[in-house]
């Protein structure tokens, strides 16, 4: 039910007509009255009658029986003589019919019961009046009463919606705060990354620098030294002998003489067995430097980095070689070196 919703209360079936009924039979009562009372003030006329009854005449004997003649003969019929007609009494007359006078209403106990009538239907109508006042209220106070439910309702409806968006809201803002927070941190931690990322790209820029500066100069003093080294070992054995790419040389078990083409053939069993690809476009030709220990059976006793390349690839490949190349082979002598000093660099392979 709305607030739009109209009330009408039906009209009852034939009141006016019953109205108009009512008015005609009220009308017809006063005159039948009026008329009544006039008629019962007229004197009423009296009439008198007398009833007499006739003397009884007393009936004319009848005739004696008369005996059948003997057939007379044939002479000339007597007249009969006729028979007097008997005398018929007739009925005495009925008493003329008793007069009733009606009895008259009295006018006041006419006009009582019309009072009383006129009340009862008055009452009638009052407690019609008032049932149907009665039965308005009612469906006022219940229309009033639904209007006052309906809008509890949606007022606690409203505001559970209300409570429900306002949660929803705080939650989304809560996501929301988190979401920034998360991302503000993030972007901090990207930003303290990328600092520290240009900060130790600077320091190792700086370090190698430095480094690339020390090893140019390890590199000079070390190539002199090799130099020296490699002139000197040359030297001892017999003076003879070429350096080859791998500046390999051979140190002797005992102060025999060593053998000119052992450092030869020892480099050029290491070289067959390096496994390294030069990157296109490297600059530079680095060499790494291992002194190798030798057993007397030429397998290898230990292996010491001296010097490195600068590329640990290239290092660890020539490693492996020196280790498959074993066992080494003896020199003239009859004899294992005790040991050798390999030099060897990527694009001399």
């Amino acid at each position: 039910m709305t607030d739009r919703t109209s009330y009408v209360i039906p009209k009852e079936p034939g009141r006016w007509r019953a109205i108009g009924l009512a008015a005609a039979v009220h009308a017809a009562l006063i005159a039948f009255l009026w008329i009544g009372v006039h008629w019962q003030s007229q004197v009423p006329v009296a009439v008198e009658a007398e009833v007499w009854s006739p003397e009884a005449r007393e009936a004319a004997p009848r005739p004696p029986p008369v005996a059948p003649p003997e057939p007379p003969a044939p002479v000339e019929k007597p007249i009969p003589q006729p028979v007097p007609k008997p005398v018929i009494q007739e009925p005495p007359p009925p008493p003329p019919p008793k007069v009733v006078q009606p009895v008259l209403p009295d006018p006041e106990i006419a006009l009582e019961k019309e009072r009383k009538r006129k009340a009862q239907e008055q009452k009638a109508r009052d407690q019609a009046a008032q049932a149907e006042q009665a039965r308005e209220d009612k469906e006022r106070k219940q229309v009033e009463q639904e209007k006052k439910d309906a809008k509890k309702l949606a007022e606690k409806q409203a505001e559970k919606l209300a409570d429900k968006l306002a949660e929803k809201q705080a939650e989304k803002l809560d996501k929301q705060k988190a979401a920034d927070a998360r991302k503000k941190d993030e972007a901090d931690k990207k930003q303290a990354a990328d600092a520290l990322a240009k900060l130790k790209q600077k320091q190792d820029a700086a370090k190698k620098a430095e480094s690339d500066k020390q090893r140019k100069a390890d590199d000079a003093a070390e190539n002199k030294r090799h130099d020296d080294d490699m002139k000197r070992l040359l030297g001892q054995a017999a003076g003879t002998g070429a350096s080859t790419s791998t500046g390999t040389a051979a140190k002797s078990q005992g102060p025999r003489g060593g053998d000119p083409g052992y450092a030869q053939k020892v480099g050029a069993k290491i070289k067959n067995n390096i496994r390294f690809p030069v990157p296109d476009g490297m600059t530079g030709n680095p060499s790494v430097e291992y002194e190798v220990q030798l057993l007397p059976d030429g397998s290898v006793a230990s292996i010491r980095l001296r010097k490195p390349s600068g590329i640990p690839g290239f290092d660890d490949a020539v490693k492996l070689a020196i280790e498959r190349s074993a066992p080494y082979p003896k020199d003239n002598s009859g004899s294992v070196p005790s040991s050798f000093i390999g030099i060897h660099k990527p694009k001399d392979q």
